[in-house]
């Protein structure tokens, strides 16, 4: 088991919040409410997370042996609402136990 897998499930699921929380929360109230608080708020930590995410999944991608399919499919979930959520499932949580 990689050392990086623990943090990296923790930042996939961080990631994941707070994509779902800018998205259908944030964004809402910024164009409905106009109120842009909570996307200034919630955009730059999720900037942050995505960048660690990514940083992460390349360095952990050798040893995870992903092959470039698998390693696609974990960056391009990063951009997809519920994406991290789906690689947690699929590639990570069988490697934590």
């Amino acid at each position: 088991m990689p050392k990086l897998l623990p943090i990296f499930r923790i930042v996939a699921l961080l990631e994941g919040v707070s994509y779902i929380l800018l998205l259908f929360i944030a964004t809402p109230i910024k164009y409905f409410g106009n109120d842009p608080t909570y996307v200034k708020w919630l955009g730059m930590p999720h900037g942050l997370l995505f960048i660690a995410y990514i940083v992460i999944a390349v360095l952990i991608s050798s040893d995870m042996k992903w092959n470039n399919r698998t390693f696609w499919t974990v960056l391009i979930a990063s951009i997809i609402p519920f994406g991290t959520f789906y690689v947690d499932k699929k590639f990570l949580a069988k490697k934590n136990a």
